[in-house]
């Protein structure tokens, strides 16, 4: 495992861009996706860190635009869906979206049809992207993931297979949250600005590749194995802690 501890910062206008991951970084995990929560503290935070950013504050997430704004209503910030295969370019502007090819739609239901009566085992269609959630059926998941396997040269697309802890994802190759990133940071409020990625899983570890390459700050929460982020955070809570104390400097205390 590589990293330090949590980087010491105070978010700057005109300086700074934030990028960041949702489940694992801003919410813990639940056995299925539905089960989370956003309250008030987080909302307020959220909203505090975009006045400071002046807008350049983005979700990059591997949940899809429509997930994302129903968990964080009324808020609607510039965000990267289904790992920048969706994406919303400006504040409560236009979605872009993607749709379910059919080939991804027969496999989930072949898929379904295999394990959904495993206690535990739920299936998340994402448009091109199929989540298969096992955190609460841990011996599943190398079925689960052999079978994916076995199905990646009958797809269209070139995919992967991502497993995290929580089960797998079948994403495809193009989809990167380095290139989410990227685009972002070639738009305003983002352009000229130091990157500052945080996120908690294997899916991530592009983007901290990228943010390193532009001098930026890395930040992995609760890593297991080794990752190119340059400091780490211990969960969930020294994330928001963080974010509040350190980044935004204790406001409203």
């Amino acid at each position: 495992m590589t990293g330090s501890g949590s980087p010491s910062l105070r978010l700057k206008p005109g300086r700074h861009a934030l990028f960041l991951d949702i489940d694992g970084t801003l919410l813990e995990h639940a056995d299925h996706p539905d089960l989370v929560s956003v309250d008030a503290e987080l909302l307020d935070l959220l909203a505090a860190l975009d006045v400071r950013l002046d807008g350049a504050l983005a979700f990059v997430s591997g949940r899809s635009i429509g997930a994302i704004d129903q968990l964080f209503a009324p808020l609607r910030l510039c965000a990267a869906g289904l790992y920048g295969l969706e994406h919303r370019l400006l504040q409560n502007g236009p979605v872009v979206e993607a749709r379910e090819p059919a080939d991804i739609a027969a496999l989930a239901t072949e898929m379904e049809a295999e394990f959904g009566s495993t206690t535990g085992v739920y299936f998340e269609r994402k448009g091109p992207v199929l989540a298969i959630h096992t955190r609460a059926a841990p011996d599943a998941l190398s079925a689960v993931q052999k079978a994916a396997e076995l199905a990646l040269p009958r797809l269209s697309e070139e995919y992967r297979v991502v497993v995290g802890e929580a089960g797998l994802e079948l994403i495809p190759l193009q989809a990167m949250k380095s290139a989410a990133i990227r685009r972002f940071l070639e738009l305003e409020p983002f352009s000229g600005r130091q990157p500052i990625f945080i996120g908690d899983d294997t899916s991530d570890e592009s983007g901290f590749e990228l943010v390193n390459r532009l001098e930026g700050i890395s930040i992995r929460v609760r890593p297991k194995a080794e990752t190119s982020a340059r400091h780490i955070l211990a969960d969930v809570a020294a994330v928001k802690s963080w974010l509040r104390d350190e980044v935004l400097g204790n406001p409203g205390r």
